[in-house]
């Protein structure tokens, strides 16, 4: 049974590992701010709980509210962040509007009375798009 589970382990612990480091470039080489929140928030989560799964089946039983709590740290902060620094490129154009299929944001700042002022959206430099 122990052979099992060290197999179990070392394949969840290599598999976060993977997902950390796969996460880790993603950040390095995607482009703009809303693909490096994915890779940011998706893969590192992912990596981090199948590390901790991978913890939890090799630590003691009095341990295990330990990781517990680290996970659950990860599935409620991880959300908020991405929400957060997702709206502060939006607002501060850290984002290339054009590739959105739909900008919901701004129809509900729209409805909220407080869209993007003119003078805060960027002029469009014509010659320096050619």
């Amino acid at each position: 049974m122990t052979l099992v589970l060290d197999a179990v382990t070392a394949v969840l612990f290599t598999t976060g590992a993977a997902f950390c480091l796969l996460g880790a470039l993603g950040l390095l080489r995607f482009p703009d701010t809303v693909s490096r929140l994915h890779a940011a928030a998706k893969a590192q989560t992912l990596g981090l709980l199948l590390i901790l799964v991978g913890a939890a089946a090799q630590a003691p039983a009095r341990h295990a509210p330990v990781l517990l709590l680290v996970a659950l740290s990860q599935l409620l902060t991880t959300p908020i962040t991405s929400q957060i620094i997702g709206r502060t490129a939006y607002r501060t154009h850290g984002l290339d509007r054009d590739l959105l299929l739909r900008d919901e944001l701004a129809d509900r700042l729209a409805r909220e009375g407080t869209p993007l002022q003119g003078r805060d959206r960027p002029e469009r430099d014509e010659d320096a798009e050619r």
